[in-house]
């Protein structure tokens, strides 16, 4: 895609679908493998990271089609039915691929080495590989990091555990609860904080036991009783709410805006952007509420919007952890101070997020502090940003589309060093964003 450039932009109108939603969709084909029968899946995220998840399957036996009406289909070969890949299997830049599939992946007599991009290569992936040593599934590497390259092999008859998440992650939940499916006995994760919970409603979805208790202090301890018989159900993957933050934020700060965006997935422990943004003075309305499958979905109503600085507790980070960094370029056109607290996470995802918001957003002449777990930015209080630089993404998807939306409000074009990574997660990005209005070209 080359090198992307957004220039200043007129009001934004229109209505639009978003991509489904990726963590729904990584679960949604790995799910549907160990079930029994055929799952068909609609509005499956057909971006890079996703169909990451869908090539390793493939290598371990399992069939997934796509149709002319862009129905995907898993043919399920029940739980322990994945087969040795004569592979390695190669998850992209994808950290949810990755992780939740060693999961999968280590509740079979299977030896499976994982690798990935250069980027995923340096992300810590001890974080699961530990409980699931608990569980008797070993790992090694040649620098005994624990980083891709990583060689895992597996095991049968996972021992049941016990496990209380060190850090928030719905990754590392779902991986000890996707190789706690082939454990017989009962697998129980404590998380102090909660976190996304689409692996617990799908499998609930497709007959799994699973008893979730609320715990004083806020936390949750989930129960998953092993060796269920999954069967096959048709899922519907709704419009993916950290995709529909990018045109969300747009709106608010391009003066006159105003978009509806259809069926997004509204899972209460998503939208901590949405609530962020309702409390900086965003004027979003949420219209049509429904289930799909034991997800809420809604569309959103948005209007630009003067917005102030705010404070952003610790405790919102894991239901708006990959939306920092769009969020911080709607706290560079607030008033006041923003201060995001507990965001020492964001500096082991695709990049080291903090860094690369703080200089990029310094670059195109905002006021940025960090340490390292918080920051602060102070807001324009609505007037346009210097721009006028080009903004090194790290190969990060999140960082490169936040800085194109904050070209649309900047005196001088913002560009960015690499649009490809994109792909990953919002294939199709700059043109939806330029149906409603915008200026971004792609190199």
């Amino acid at each position: 895609m080359g090198k992307p450039v957004s220039t200043a932009s007129g009001p934004l109108s229109g209505e639009i679908s978003v991509p489904g939603d990726k963590s729904i969709s990584h679960r949604a084909l790995m799910l549907g493998a160990v079930a029994v029968g055929e799952t068909r899946i609609h509005g499956l995220l057909e971006g890079e990271d996703v169909l990451a998840t869908a090539a390793a399957l493939g290598a371990m036996g399992v069939r997934v089609e796509k149709d002319a009406n862009a129905i995907w289909t898993v043919d399920g070969v029940g739980l322990g039915g994945l087969s040795q890949p004569e592979q390695d299997l190669d998850m992209g830049n994808s950290g949810t691929a990755a992780r939740l599939l060693m999961g999968l992946v280590g509740g079979h007599e299977i030896t499976a080495t994982f690798v990935g991009d250069k980027s995923l290569s340096s992300r810590p992936m001890k974080r699961v590989a530990e409980p699931l040593t608990q569980m008797g599934i070993s790992f090694e590497n040649e620098k005994n990091d624990y980083c891709l390259p990583l060689t895992m092999r597996g095991t049968g008859q996972p021992i049941p555990t016990r496990y209380t998440l060190p850090v928030a992650s719905a990754q590392v939940k779902s991986a000890v609860m996707l190789a706690g499916l082939s454990s017989p006995g009962i697998t129980t994760v404590i998380e102090p904080h909660p976190t996304r919970d689409h692996t617990e409603k799908m499998l609930t979805a497709l007959g799994a036991d699973i008893k979730i208790n609320d715990m004083a202090g806020g936390g949750r301890e989930i129960l998953l009783n092993g060796q269920p018989e999954l069967s096959a159900v048709e899922i519907t993957v709704p419009g993916d709410i950290s995709s529909a933050a990018f045109p969300i934020v747009a709106a608010l700060i391009v003066p006159g805006s105003k978009i509806t965006l259809k069926n997004v997935g509204l899972n209460p422990l998503r939208t901590g952007i949405v609530d962020s943004l309702l409390e900086m003075g965003g004027d979003i309305k949420i219209t049509n509420q429904h289930l799909e499958a034991g997800e809420d979905v809604g569309d959103l109503v948005v209007r630009a919007s003067t917005l102030k600085g705010i404070i952003i507790p610790a405790s919102r980070a894991p239901s708006m952890i990959d939306e920092y960094p769009i969020l911080a370029m709607a706290a560079a056109l607030a008033s006041g101070t923003t201060r995001m607290e507990g965001v020492g996470e964001l500096r082991v995802k695709e990049s080291d997020r903090l860094a690369a918001v703080e200089s990029g957003l310094k670059l195109c002449g905002a006021v940025v502090r960090s340490g390292p777990d918080w920051m602060e930015i102070d807001g324009s209080g609505g007037n346009k940003v210097s721009g006028g630089a080009t903004v090194k993404t790290h190969l990060d998807h999140r960082i490169a589309m936040a800085f194109l939306v904050l070209g649309l409000v900047a005196k001088e074009p913002i560009g960015v060093d690499d649009g490809a990574p994109m792909d990953t997660s919002f294939p199709g990005f700059i043109g939806l964003m330029n149906a409603l209005g915008s200026n971004m070209s792609r190199d």
